[in-house]
């Protein structure tokens, strides 16, 4: 691994271990059959609802551009993992829903994420692993009031 200094910075660690983790779903994802899913992917799947989302309301969810949302949902779309309905609610907009092929994504990423978080807590301990869990939702929960 790589030699890091005394007191290395919070962002790089949390990138390096989210590079760690996204890796073990891409392999998993891939080993399922799923070959043709972008990382972008990661911005859509986990913000789906079974009521849809619109691009705007899934790239708030997923704090990254609209463009960068409405990219990775075309591609989604050309692969047959998400469509896009009308929004009965507002016919100037579409929600965006999962297809028959996109709802048999999410089981593979929750099963290869929870093989990943077993790993991790065989490493640095279960009660590590879950103060880790509560820190981080607590600073997501204070930056985002």
């Amino acid at each position: 691994m790589a030699n890091f200094p005394a007191r290395p910075l919070t962002g790089l660690l949390l990138r390096l271990v989210y590079q760690q983790y996204s890796q073990e779903i891409d392999a998993a994802l891939r080993s399922a059959g799923f070959d043709d899913i972008r990382p972008s992917a990661a911005n859509v799947f986990p913000f789906l609802s079974p009521e849809g989302a619109t691009v705007s309301e899934l790239a708030e969810l997923a704090h990254v551009r609209k463009q960068t949302m409405a990219q990775a949902v075309d591609q989604l779309e050309q692969t047959g993992y998400v469509e896009r309905r009308l929004n009965p609610r507002d016919r100037r907009s579409q929600l965006v829903f999962l297809t028959g092929r996109g709802k048999s994504v999410p089981p593979v990423t929750h099963r290869a994420a929870q093989r990943v978080e077993e790993r991790w807590a065989q490493l640095i301990g279960t009660t590590e692993l879950e103060a880790l869990r509560r820190s981080l939702l607590r600073l997501l929960t204070e930056l985002s009031a």
